[in-house]
C-alpha cells in the first residue's frame, strides 16, 4: 500500500498489524527512536489543526526523522494559485512522505496520484479522516481488548461529523457490533451511512434523541452540537443542553464505559467528567501519536 486516503484502504489484517506495531512502540520506544533517521515528513496543512498536525510531527520526530511543511494555505504557493497536484509533485522532490489536510474533499487523492512518495490523508473536508479512525481503533482496542461485540453510542452532530462516519465504517467490519445514534433530528446520521454501511452489513442500530440506552453502552463517542448547523437560534437553544455529557448522565453508565471524543471540545462534555476513570479522550490524543508512528513506518516500508 502506497497511500492512505480512506480507512477502507486498509484490510482488517493491516489494521491489526498497525495496532500491534503501535502497542510495541508504546512498550519499547527506544527500539524505534532511529527508525526514520534521514527521512523527512512534509506536513501540508491547508486548514487549521492542532492535534493532527502536531501528532504527525511528534510521531516523525520520535522516529528520528525530520519535518518540513506549512500550517496554513496562505503560507504556501496555493495562495498564488498553485494546484494540489503541482504542490504534491514539488514536495516529492524534498520529502519522503506527505501528510495532507485540505478543506476540499478529494484533494489528498489528487495529491496521491501526482506524488511519487506516500500520501496520508490528514482530513479532507467532511469526507475522510482515516488517521483519526486509526486513533479511535487503537483507543478502543487498548481500553476494551477487542474491536468486536461492542455496543457503541455516537452522540451529537452525526450528520456532518467525518470522524463519526469513518469510525462507523471501520467498526462495521467487525462482528457483533451494534450502534446507538443519539442526536437531534436535524443532525441525524446521513442516509448513505445507514443504507450503505449499517443496513448493507446487517448491523443493528437505533436512532434516538435521548440517553435511555446509556446503561448498555460499551463505548460513548461524543461530538459537538454546532450552533451553525441549525436553521434558527431557538432550535439550537432548545437542544444544546440535551446533548451535553454530565456526571448525572453517567450515573447509570457501565463502570468500564469508554468515553471518547475526537476533540476539540467546547461544552459538550462537562469538565467534571475529565476526572472520571471512564474518560478516554486525552488517552486518544496520545494514542494518535503512536498509531501515526506505526503508519509512517508501514508506508515507508520500515520494519
Amino acid at each position: 500500500m502506497k497511500d492512505l486516503i480512506s480507512i477502507t484502504d486498509l484490510s482488517i489484517e493491516e489494521l491489526q498489524e498497525l495496532i500491534i506495531k503501535a502497542e510495541d512502540i508504546i512498550e519499547n520506544p527506544d527500539k524505534y527512536c532511529d527508525k526514520c533517521k534521514r527521512k523527512k515528513l512534509a506536513t501540508l496543512f491547508f486548514e487549521p489543526s492542532t492535534r493532527t498536525r502536531l501528532s504527525f510531527e511528534a510521531a516523525m520526530l520520535e522516529l528520528g526523522g525530520n519535518v518540513i511543511g506549512f500550517s496554513e494555505a496562505s503560507s504556501s504557493s496555493a495562495s498564488k494559485g498553485e494546484s494540489v497536484a503541482d504542490t504534491a509533485q514539488t514536495i516529492s522532490c524534498y520529502a519522503d512522505i506527505i501528510a495532507m489536510r485540505h478543506p476540499k474533499e478529494g484533494a489528498p487523492l489528487v495529491a496521491a496520484k501526482a506524488a511519487s512518495i506516500p500520501v496520508i490523508n490528514a482530513g479532507d473536508g467532511g469526507h475522510n479522516h482515516p488517521t483519526q479512525t486509526l486513533t479511535d481503533l487503537l483507543t478502543i482496542f487498548r481500553e476494551k481488548g477487542r474491536l468486536n461485540n461492542l455496543k457503541i453510542g455516537f452522540c451529537g452532530d452525526l450528520k456532518f461529523g467525518r470522524t463519526v462516519h469513518s469510525l462507523i465504517t471501520a467498526m462495521s467490519r467487525y462482528e457483533g457490533n451494534s450502534f446507538v445514534l443519539i442526536s437531534p433530528e436535524e443532525l441525524r446520521i446521513p442516509g448513505y451511512i445507514k443504507k450503505d454501511v449499517l443496513e448493507r452489513n446487517g448491523l443493528p442500530y437505533k436512532e434516538t434523541d435521548n440517553w435511555n440506552d446509556m446503561p448498555e453502552l460499551d463505548i460513548l463517542y461524543m461530538t459537538r452540537v454546532q450552533r451553525e448547523r441549525f436553521f434558527n437560534e431557538a432550535d439550537y437553544l432548545r437542544l444544546r443542553d440535551v446533548f451535553i455529557l454530565t456526571m448525572d448522565k453517567l450515573a447509570i453508565a457501565k463502570q468500564d464505559l469508554c468515553i471518547m471524543h475526537p476533540l476539540p471540545r467546547v461544552n459538550e462534555i462537562e469538565r467534571a467528567v475529565d476526572d472520571d476513570k471512564r474518560a478516554c479522550y486525552f488517552k486518544q490524543v496520545l494514542n494518535g501519536k503512536y498509531i501515526r508512528m506505526a503508519l509512517i513506518l508501514k508506508l515507508l516500508g520500515i520494519d
